[in-house]
């Protein structure tokens, strides 16, 4: 090896020490260090005496914290960059950015009455034709849900984001939630349902601008069992990304609405929501509703030890403006339900009235061909009981739609003048029976048995038979 490739090995071997001996307390063991390797002749006298000189320029590095220092500073880190409570996600500052979301899937076999013309219900939900299978949602799309969220002046805020996309392909006429296309080439819809701001603090409660779930009917559909599993199918040779679950056969489908609407803070156990909700047109009618929509509702909920209570009271009201060939009115409904849990048991009940609201969704059938309003009330009742990681569960529920008076007088007349409709669904009622088994915390398996029947005001009725299985996963 030559001199000048030997003497670069020797500093760097005297540096490589040096570097490992910090700060003001090593001082003297540093210059220990520079003289036992020039005694053992690693390091010339010259050499010594050059890196004795470079130590002695060079400034004091800073003393390394105490352990309980280092471990103080680390804690202060967290507060920039350290995981959420929940969901999947990070704080960063005073901001926390959370993901959460749902994916589901489930073969549905379903068998339905001939397509004949005593089986023919209009606005019936019972399937009818030959037997179907499909791999298909269940009554919730998959979510992938965005919140970011922090305090600002005192005040809680938050920006929120929600994109429901299905597995399965729509045609893509009519929006995300068109009707199915189950061929080659063919795309899933994506339904950003949920866009909304809130602004709110713990002793004033919160504000809600934007798009997000209803209040008549939210609760009635996020407790029942078939939110996640299928229920009715609805379509099933031909999916969309949701099934109907008891969407117009126990309740009428809350929907997501743009709205302004405010929270209450809870007062033992109370709490009060109501908000002005963008007007929704009558099914079939051109409309332009020059006032809102109004939607309130009260909770209450109580635990204690193994019991556990939640009910709560809903209402809406609406004017639908009058048409160049249709009368104005004002759809009107009410809600209450009530949902009881002792240990691995629970028990719910609940119940609808409204009119001019019509049946399956808000202000479909709600009026006849004259704009008369129709009355339509509806209910359903469900058990479920957890042994372990199982759970059974089943239910019953009907929704019912009455003929206006002016279809009464028609249906009744000797000489009829055409505006009662034999066909118009009656009822739409439904059997489900659930078994669910918790493979891991994250992901449920369910098997699930749906009758499915939907009877005219005439002699027509439909009956449908569904099996389903599957399995959601929730993070």
């Amino acid at each position: 090896m030559k001199k000048a490739q030997l003497t670069r090995l020797k500093a760097a071997v005297a540096l490589a020490c040096l570097a490992g001996v910090a700060g003001p307390a090593f001082a003297d063991t540093t210059d220990d260090l520079l003289m036992t390797l020039k005694q053992k002749g690693i390091l010339t006298d010259a050499e010594y005496q050059a890196l004795l000189a470079r130590k002695q320029a060079e400034p004091v590095a800073a003393a390394q914290p105490a352990p309980q220092q280092a471990a103080a500073s680390a804690l202060d880190m967290s507060h920039y960059v350290k995981m959420t409570d929940k969901g999947v996600g990070l704080q960063i500052g005073d901001i926390a950015l959370t993901f959460s979301g749902q994916i589901n899937g489930f073969y549905t076999h379903d068998s339905g009455d001939a397509l004949t013309g005593n089986h023919i219900v209009t606005g019936g939900l019972a399937n009818l034709g030959s037997k179907s299978s499909a791999i298909r949602n269940g009554l919730l799309p998959a979510f992938l849900k965005m919140d970011v969220t922090t305090n600002q002046g005192g005040w809680d805020v938050g920006a929120h984001f929600g994109l429901y996309p299905g597995i399965d392909s729509v045609n893509g006429i009519g929006g995300a939630n068109s009707a199915g296309n189950p061929s080659a080439l063919a795309t899933a819809g994506i339904d950003f349902r949920q866009t909304y701001l809130t602004v709110g603090r713990p002793n004033v409660g919160e504000f809600k601008v934007g798009r997000d779930i209803g209040m008549f009917g939210s609760d009635a559909i996020l407790n029942d069992i078939t939110l996640l599993s299928v229920g009715s199918p609805g379509s099933n040779s031909a999916p969309s990304n949701t099934s109907l679950g008891r969407i117009g056969i126990g309740y009428i489908y809350t929907d997501f609405q743009p709205q302004i609407s405010y929270t209450s803070p809870k007062f033992a156990g109370f709490q009060a929501s109501f908000g002005v909700f963008q007007p929704l047109t009558t099914a079939g009618r051109s409309e332009v509703n020059k006032t809102p929509g109004f939607q309130a509702k009260i909770s209450y909920d109580y635990k204690s030890d193994q019991f556990s209570a939640h009910g709560w009271l809903g209402g809406l009201t609406q004017k639908h403006d009058a048409t160049a060939d249709m009368p104005s009115y004002t759809g009107r409904a009410f809600d209450v339900g009530a949902k009881l849990g002792y240990g691995p048991a629970s028990l719910l009940g609940y119940y609808y009235n409204g009119t001019g609201v019509g049946t399956t969704g808000l202000f479909i059938l709600s009026t006849d061909a004259l704009g008369n309003r129709r009355k339509s009330d509806g209910y359903y009742f469900q058990g479920t009981y957890t042994i372990g990681k199982f759970t059974l569960a089943g239910s019953y529920g009907a929704s019912f739609l009455k003929l206006s008076g002016a279809e009464k007088a028609d249906r009744d007349a000797a000489d009829p003048i055409g505006l009662y409709d034999p066909t118009l669904v009656r009822r739409n009622s439904s059997w489900v029976g659930q078994a669910r088994y918790g493979l891991t915390s994250w992901v449920t398996l369910i098997g699930e048995y749906v009758h499915t029947q939907s009877k005219a005001h005439g002699d027509n009725h439909a009956d449908s038979d569904t099996i389903a299985t599957g399995a959601i996963l929730f993070f």
